[in-house]
C-alpha cells in the first residue's frame, strides 16, 4: 500500500512516501480501516523528532483517522465491514493514518454518522476529544459561571469555546490579534489579544477582580502559572501542556482544583477502560457534529505527499485551523 513512513526516528526530514508498505492486518480485537482522511497535529512532528524510540519497523504517523472498516478481528462485534468510523490512534501503534490502511483496537474507535464528513471527522480526535475531556468530563462546569480559555484559536481552544458555550458559560478567550475574527464565528463572549494587551489585567477587569471560575490552559506551564492569579476562590484549572508552578500560590489561599488532561495515557498504559472512554467521547462528539451543535475548525485539505511540508508549517505556527490529509 501507499504510505508515508518515518525512515529514521528523530529526523522529520526522513519522512518518505513509499508504495510497498505491507497492509496492516487486524488482531482478534482489532479493526482494519481504509483511510479516507487523517488530521495533522503537533504531536506528529514531535513524535517524528523524538530520537529515543526504537521501533521494530518504520513508523506511520497520523493520530486522527477517519475511514471505512474493511476487516474485523474474530472477537469484534462492535463494528462490521463497511461501517464508517473515526478514532484517535494510540501513539505506540505503528500503523497510523498517513497511509491507505490503518488498524486500531475496535473498542477504542467510534461510529461516524453519515451526516458528518470524513474530513470533518479527521479534525476531531486529538483536539476535539481533548477539549471534551477538559470541559465536559473534568471541569463539569455549572451554568452561568465564567471560563477563561488560554489559546482560544488553537485546535483544542476552538472546540473548547463551543463546548463551554454549550454548557451555558460566559467565555473569555485569548488569542493573537490576527485570529480574532476566526473565533468570533463561534460567539465567544470576550476576546483578549495577547499581543496587544495584558491578558491578566484584562481578565481581572472583566471579572471585577474576582477572577474566573474555570480556566483551560492549552499553552504552557509559564502561562498556567500566571493563570493562577486570575482564578477565583474555589476555582478550577485544567491544563494540557504543563502544570503551573504551585510555589507561586500559598496553600489555603484560594482552594483551587487542578485537572491534568492527558488523552493518550490509556494507550501508553494499555488501559482498556480508558480506551473505551475515549471511544465514548468520540460517539458523543459525533452526535454534536451530526446535530450541528459544534462547528468544525477551518480545514486545509492536502495530499499525502504534502504532509511533511505542512507538519513543518504547524511546527512554525503558520496554520490557523486544521490540516487534513485526504486519500479518498
Amino acid at each position: 500500500m501507499k504510505a508515508l513512513v518515518l525512515q529514521e526516528n528523530g529526523n522529520i526530514e526522513s519522512l518518505k512516501v513509499i508504495n510497498n508498505r505491507e497492509i496492516p492486518q487486524p488482531g482478534d480485537n482489532d479493526i482494519q480501516i481504509r483511510v479516507h482522511a487523517s488530521g495533522l497535529n503537533p504531536s506528529d512532528y514531535q513524535m517524528a523528532m523524538y530520537p529515543g524510540i526504537k521501533d521494530e519497523r518504520e513508523r506511520v504517523l497520523g493520530l486522527e483517522i477517519s475511514g471505512i472498516v474493511t476487516k474485523i478481528g474474530k472477537n469484534v462485534n462492535k463494528f462490521k465491514v463497511g461501517d464508517r468510523v473515526y478514532y484517535l490512534r494510540g501513539v505506540m501503534n505503528l500503523d497510523g493514518g498517513f497511509a491507505e490502511y490503518s488498524i486500531t483496537p475496535a473498542h477504542a474507535a467510534s461510529h461516524l454518522p453519515k451526516e458528518v464528513s470524513f474530513y470533518t471527522a479527521a479534525t476531531i480526535p486529538a483536539a476535539g476529544f481533548t477539549a471534551y475531556q477538559a470541559i465536559i468530563d473534568k471541569l463539569r462546569p455549572k451554568y452561568g459561571k465564567t471560563i477563561f480559555i488560554e489559546g482560544g484559536s488553537g485546535g483544542v481552544g476552538y472546540y473548547a469555546i463551543q463546548l463551554a458555550k454549550m454548557c451555558g458559560l460566559k467565555v473569555i478567550a485569548s488569542c493573537n490579534s490576527k485570529n480574532i475574527n476566526y473565533i468570533k464565528e463561534i460567539e465567544v463572549d470576550e476576546i483578549i489579544a495577547y499581543d496587544l494587551e495584558n491578558v491578566y489585567d484584562r481578565v481581572k477587569e472583566l471579572t471585577n477582580n474576582k477572577g474566573v471560575n474555570y480556566i483551560l490552559n492549552t499553552i504552557n506551564s509559564e502561562t498556567a502559572t500566571k493563570d493562577l492569579d486570575v482564578l477565583s476562590l474555589d476555582g478550577e484549572i485544567a491544563v494540557i501542556a504543563g502544570f503551573p508552578d504551585f510555589n507561586k500560590l500559598t496553600f489555603f489561599e484560594k482552594g483551587i482544583s487542578i485537572h491534568e488532561i492527558a488523552l493518550s495515557l490509556p494507550f501508553q498504559y494499555n488501559d482498556y477502560e480508558g480506551q473505551c472512554n475515549i471511544a465514548r467521547i468520540g460517539d458523543e462528539f459525533a452526535t454534536l457534529l451530526e446535530k450541528k451543535q459544534i462547528l468544525s475548525a477551518n480545514i486545509t485539505l492536502i495530499d499525502l505527499e504534502e504532509v511533511p511540508l505542512y507538519l513543518n508549517k504547524i511546527k512554525n505556527r503558520e496554520i490557523l485551523g486544521k490540516v487534513v490529509m485526504k486519500l479518498l
